[in-house]
């Protein structure tokens, strides 16, 4: 077996995990703290991900950053059929199960504690930092593990837009696909267990969080 998948793959979803976080953080907060003209349209563009079929998803992203695409136009950067291309199909095809229980869990914080720290003079950096985040921690480490999971096996839109180039765009998915096509089913076993392994010590990580969106609305019941 060759280990480049393998490490192409813990690459693509380190980067990919980093701009998940990074940027689903500021849109769960921004659909659980505030109110603004295109909300709704924020909130379909997050769930387009989970409902439309890879191929249609992978097309979009070809039509934004092919050749001649408004992404390529812009800025003047190829990154079609790269492993560049391959962490944003990761980071669009994650952001969704980040996105979704972050906001649970922001939304799910009482007021209350943030108020009380503003009287006690604590600035809205330190309410975020102090008040809002820890409490909200399960369900966005929740988000991240999921979001990071899913990058972790994404497969039919990175086909799209990255191709299956071994040696630069092959993540251990696309690798699997090869190896069943040409019949190589002792070198697909291997690369099943590794990638099923690294999906069971995801799944480990999310069943000790227990299930953080059904504790905040458990919670918001009581308190209520």
């Amino acid at each position: 077996m060759s280990w480049q998948p393998l490490l192409l793959t813990l690459q693509v979803t380190a980067l990919a995990s980093l701009f998940i976080v990074v940027i689903g953080l500021a849109c769960a907060w921004l659909l659980a703290r505030c109110q603004f003209t295109g909300k709704p349209l924020l909130e379909i563009l997050v769930l387009i991900p989970l409902v439309i079929p890879p191929s249609v998803l992978g097309y979009y992203l070809l039509q934004l950053f092919g050749r001649e695409g408004l992404f390529t136009t812009l800025f003047h950067i190829d990154l079609l059929f790269t492993w560049q291309a391959a962490v944003i199909a990761s980071v669009v095809v994650g952001l969704p199960l980040m996105i979704q229980p972050a906001r649970a869990g922001l939304e799910n914080v009482d007021r209350k504690l943030e108020d009380a720290a503003r009287v006690d003079g604590a600035g809205s950096p330190q309410v975020m930092r102090f008040i809002t985040l820890p409490l909200a921690r399960r369900s966005i480490l929740a988000g991240v593990v999921l979001a990071s999971a899913r990058a972790m096996g994404e497969f039919g839109v990175t086909l799209m837009i990255a191709g299956n180039i071994p040696g630069r765009t092959q993540t251990l998915p696309l690798a699997i696909y090869d190896a069943v096509q040409t019949r190589q089913f002792d070198e697909a076993n291997i690369m099943v267990f590794v990638l099923s392994a690294l999906a069971l010590m995801y799944i480990w990580g999310l069943v000790q969080l227990g299930n953080p969106i059904r504790l905040t609305r458990e919670k918001r019941e009581v308190q209520e």
